[in-house]
């Protein structure tokens, strides 16, 4: 990877699209008719009436509000300002009030039972706030927090299934004459809203008096780790898959073989594991806690390049060039025993990686930094590669042909066994009148620094999503080789937004191109090309405070209201 002089800091955008914080009275009927149907829900429930019973699951019941109820309403010193939380609301109604703390015998009021698919997220934010969690048809009683789902659709699906769209993520709280109510579409949107309550009582005690209706911009927001080169534990990925879920960030990415290691237990291919790796089972344990905490696993077996550590153990299918001389980590895609290879490792590690029926499965074949395709002399370098070109697509093929042939075959595989979001990096895509990448393969945009890439414009126009990775901003490359330096939060929060997809400047396409529905987010990436640089340790800290910044850019497109120094002693405290 190379990287030029940096060119300068894009401007931050005007300070006139922060959001706005419009004070609300709710004093009376013509107040609460002001309200959006989900807070008037929420209003008319806590007044005592079951405006919103024909919204919930079979069987359930609303729970009850009692305002003559035997607990005494606790007392508190008023919750001010507005609720302090990363990423900040997209949308806050003050009202009069005290506002909401936890206090002694608070509960979780659960009323659509032990058995919905909500009663997790109240569990956790339970055990978060030192509260206690009653199910059924219970009195809503000062100080309690009511979780409902609030849709027969979100009622009824599986638990932690993930979301198809942003919308599926929208949440709204109120609090309302000393308690708490949380209201979402679906299982994902009332755990964003219980990650606000944590957060907001870290940073200020509780939440003021009013509603909030959230969601993200963004649909696909997350932190992509490389454990090929450097070994992480298990315990370390677990820490950083529950830092990120408390942001709000919904993947996982996780890069596991490369030249290095090959970093996960195969019993197809036991030789090529390197000592230091991760067992089916620990994998299985990580799935798990992502899944419960609405992160999607993206995992990345990368080829035809990056395959140094199988490699090692079948030589026979190393690239070589006409004189000889081996490319490191490149498999000979010219070798009719190369595909089996990757195919097998292919479909063992997708059985570890598991989705519900019909829910977002990804799968990331990597496609990046072929050196072959970066020769000069293509044809005369690598004469079995242009052999195979041309007998696959005629006599005018060429080596990117059968390299964008290879990643269609491999996207094959990981479908057959039920994968449905596939991406591949962006040096992986090549335009050609013979052979085209599938249609249905995401580009993760991170470079375009190296001769001969396309820009990110190009990718848009023809019709393909795009991924954010700039590695501009979005790459902790440890060590800092080829001239990377270490991406600051403050940087990602004053320059970027998921529209700089390559360089510093917004990509060049109309805004039409630019949707969730085209650039669906952005994953910040962890690269251990100099291992020992730093310790576990120094990493986690090293991208704290970049986490916090994208998770706060992906999920609202305004200039954050905060100054960089505000939202820095923010993340300090929730």
């Amino acid at each position: 990877m190379s990287n030029p002089m940096r060119p300068p800091r894009a401007p931050r955008p005007s300070a006139s699209l922060r959001p706005a914080m419009t004070p609300m009275r709710r004093t009376g009927p013509a107040a609460r008719s002001a309200l959006p149907a989900a807070a008037l829900a929420g209003a008319l429930l806590l007044a005592g009436c079951s405006g919103t019973a024909d919204t919930e699951p079979p069987g359930s019941t609303s729970a009850k509000v009692n305002p003559t109820s035997a607990r005494a309403t606790p007392t508190w010193a008023p919750v001010t300002g507005t609720p302090q939380v990363i990423p900040a609301v997209r949308d806050f109604r003050r009202a009069d009030g005290r506002g909401w703390r936890p206090s002694k015998g608070a509960r979780v009021v659960v009323p659509a039972g032990e058995k919905s698919n909500v009663a997790d997220e109240a569990q956790r934010m339970a055990q978060d706030l030192g509260l206690t969690v009653v199910y059924g048809d219970q009195t809503v009683q000062p100080g309690d927090i009511e979780v409902k789902i609030t849709g027969k659709n979100g009622a009824q699906q599986a638990n932690n299934v993930p979301v198809q769209s942003a919308a599926d993520e929208a949440y709204t709280l109120t609090a309302d004459g000393t308690r708490l109510t949380l209201t979402a579409p679906t299982d994902a949107g009332i755990f964003y809203g219980t990650r606000t309550v944590k957060q907001a009582v870290h940073a200020a005690g509780g939440l003021p008096e009013g509603t909030i209706e959230d969601r993200p911009g963004r649909p696909q927001r997350g932190m992509s780790l490389d454990n090929a080169r450097k070994p992480f534990t298990q315990d370390w990925i677990e820490a950083r898959i529950r830092e990120i879920a408390d942001l709000k960030l919904n993947q996982f990415q996780l890069h596991f073989s490369d030249d290095q290691g090959f970093r996960i237990q195969s019993d197809t291919h036991p030789e090529i594991v390197s000592a230091d790796h991760l067992t089916k089972a620990q994998i299985r344990q990580i799935v798990a806690l992502a899944r419960s905490l609405h992160i999607s696993v993206v995992p990345e077996l990368d080829s035809p390049g990056h395959l140094g550590a199988v490699l090692k153990h079948y030589p026979d299918l190393l690239l070589r060039r006409a004189s000889g001389s081996v490319v490191p980590g490149a498999i000979d895609i010219s070798n009719p025993k190369a595909a089996p290879l990757i195919d097998s490792l292919l479909k063992e590690m997708s059985e570890l990686f598991t989705n519900p029926e019909g829910a977002p499965a990804y799968w990331h074949l990597g496609g990046d930094e072929y050196q072959a395709l970066l020769s000069s002399t293509p044809a005369t370098t690598y004469p079995q590669l242009t052999r195979a070109a041309r007998q696959k697509y005629g006599p005018n093929g060429t080596l990117r042909d059968l390299a964008t042939g290879w990643l269609n075959d491999r996207q094959k595989t990981v479908e057959a066994k039920g994968k449905n979001r596939i991406e591949a990096w962006n040096d992986g895509f090549f335009s050609s009148p013979r052979v085209s990448a599938d249609k249905n393969r995401m580009v993760d945009y991170w470079t375009g620094k190296e001769a001969g890439h396309r820009d990110p414009a190009e990718f848009l126009r023809e019709g393909r999503n795009v991924m954010n990775f700039n590695d501009e901003y979005l790459y902790y490359v440890l060590g800092e080789p080829n001239q990377f330096v270490y991406p600051t939060g403050q940087r990602i929060y004053e320059s970027w937004t998921p529209l700089v997809i390559r360089g510093t400047q917004p990509v060049a396409v109309p805004a039409n191109l630019t949707g969730p529905d085209r650039i669906p987010g952005a994953r910040f990436a962890i690269w251990c090309d100099r291992s020992q640089a730093q310790t576990a340790a120094q990493v986690a800290a090293g991208i704290r405070l970049p986490l916090a910044a994208l998770a706060q850019k992906t999920w609202d497109p305004r200039t954050p209201a905060l100054s960089w120094a505000g939202f820095k002693a923010l993340a300090d405290r929730v």
